[in-house]
């Protein structure tokens, strides 16, 4: 039985695989860019724009800050009971042509000491939970690793 991919939050990303990307808003009068994104008014408080088109936002970016999660969080974060805890890595990325600044979790796997400030990461799709109907989505950072010329 296959399970329902449902995105953590709707409109917050889009597509798959490399087509994977965080999408926001830009302001039409002040060009502000937004993530999340804002459907009803410009976030700048010099603007008064109300005229806000979707993005795809950079899937690339640098490093900004990281840490470790290594307790398990509150409600509303999904965690099953019954599983052993896992510690995960947090990450907050500065997105290339945006330069705005982005949290959030590392690509499983990826730790703290696989990180540093100033790496390149790119945003790709990540699993938040799973149970036996559903598997919600969300978005996850990872390390570029550049194919080296043959």
């Amino acid at each position: 039985m296959s399970r329902t991919r449902v995105p953590v939050v709707a409109g917050w990303f889009t597509g798959e695989g490399d087509g994977f990307r965080l999408l926001g808003t830009r302001c039409a009068d002040c060009g502000s860019v937004f993530f999340p994104r804002e459907d009803t008014a410009c976030r700048n408080p010099g603007c008064g724009g109300q005229d806000l088109a979707e993005v795809p936002l950079s899937r690339r970016g640098r490093v900004w800050s990281y840490t470790d999660g290594r307790y398990r969080p509150p409600a509303p974060y999904v965690s099953d009971p019954e599983r052993a805890w896992e510690p995960y890595t947090l990450v907050a990325v500065e997105l290339a042509a945006e330069r705005m600044v982005v949290l959030g979790q590392a690509a499983h796997g990826v730790t703290p000491a696989e990180l540093a400030v100033g790496m390149e990461v790119e945003v790709t799709s990540g699993v938040l939970n799973e149970d036996a109907e559903t598997t919600w989505m969300t978005w996850h950072f990872r390390p570029v690793v550049e194919e080296e010329a043959s």
